[in-house]
């Protein structure tokens, strides 16, 4: 039980000590990197699957009956 308590204790002066936090600044910052990415990439998986979509379409049309 002691090696238990030992590792909370350890990791919980391991967050408070060693670890360098983001300022609020830093985290916005990072946060909006993030956002625009994700929605860039949306963008990017949107058009493609419009494009394959389209392509299939035309494809599929050449087995109707």
């Amino acid at each position: 039980m002691n090696k238990v308590t030992a590792y909370f204790k350890d990791s919980y002066k391991e967050l408070l000590e060693k670890v360098t936090w983001p300022t609020w600044a830093q985290l916005q910052q990072s946060t909006m990197i993030v956002l625009v990415a994700t929605l860039i990439i949306t963008a990017v998986i949107w058009v493609m699957d419009l494009g394959i979509a389209k392509v299939l379409q035309f494809f599929y049309s050449f087995f109707k009956s």
